[in-house]
């Protein structure tokens, strides 16, 4: 399917790993001009130069989103550069582990504002530019919030707030043909998933126990199929897909586990 987005510039943060990786990929492969947030030049460098190489279009700038003052001058370099802003996409975040019990104010704090304050400056600074291309917001967002996960209360409300936010700008957005949806990402097999995998004492057997939950072919989410779902968002192809949290897990939110002994 052609999705219609060639030389449609989209910024993407944290766009150079893991499943902003995958959809900055996916949106070059589409002839789009995917354009990279992050604060790791290497990184931000390896993907765009590696895409450049295959012939596609990527540009990259290096902001830390944690900072407010950043996020509002990496939104004048690109808009600068290229004018007509297409898309957005909220990606970047951390499950950090600030719990309740051993938990700080401090570190609540700090872990919602460095997991939602950037989704909402970031909109807000691109605003004017999505406004005059009539674009679209993606937002990733963990399914810790519906879910619970134990250990994580700074994430798991950053991530309610993304929800929210999710259904709140898609209403005050419509008189600008605005369309704002979300991705919920449950387990879905990245690097730093691996990584997380490797540092428990038998890896392996943990992971066929949680894909063993997964109803839908008992199989973690590929980056891709996330990105693939984003991609759809952000091009007109669903022109009338609006304030939408669509689950992208194969299940794993809202079917029964109990279903995996009829299986």
């Amino acid at each position: 399917m052609d999705f219609k987005l060639k030389d449609k510039v989209v910024v993407v943060t944290g766009g150079a790993l893991g499943i902003g990786e995958a959809i900055t990929t996916t949106l070059a492969n589409e002839g789009a001009i995917p354009v990279i947030v992050g604060k790791d030049l290497k990184d931000n460098l390896s993907l765009s130069d590696t895409l450049i190489a295959q012939g596609n279009k990527c540009d990259q700038f290096v902001a830390n989103l944690n900072d407010p003052q950043q996020c509002k001058e990496v939104v004048k370099a690109i808009t600068q550069k290229y004018g007509n802003i297409h898309g957005l996409v909220n990606n970047a975040g951390l499950n950090d582990g600030v719990g309740l019990e051993h938990g700080s104010y401090e570190g609540f704090i700090q872990s919602y504002h460095a997991n939602t304050v950037h989704y909402y400056l970031m909109a807000h600074h691109l605003l004017p530019f999505l406004k005059q291309s009539g674009g679209s917001i993606v937002n990733i967002i963990s399914k810790v919030a519906e879910t619970g996960q134990g250990g994580t209360s700074g994430y798991a409300a950053a991530n309610g707030a993304r929800n929210g936010l999710t259904r709140e700008w898609a209403v005050e957005l419509l008189p600008y043909g605005i369309r704002v949806n979300a991705v919920i990402v449950a387990e879905c097999y990245t690097h730093m998933y691996k990584n997380w995998l490797s540092s428990l004492p038998d890896p392996e057997l943990r992971k066929k126990e949680i894909e063993s939950e997964i109803p839908f072919g008992n199989r973690m989410t590929a980056p891709v199929e996330i990105a693939n779902m984003a991609v759809f968002l952000l091009s007109n192809v669903s022109s009338h897909t609006t304030g939408q949290l669509i689950h992208v897990d194969g299940g794993y939110v809202h079917l029964d586990r109990a279903i995996k002994g009829n299986l």
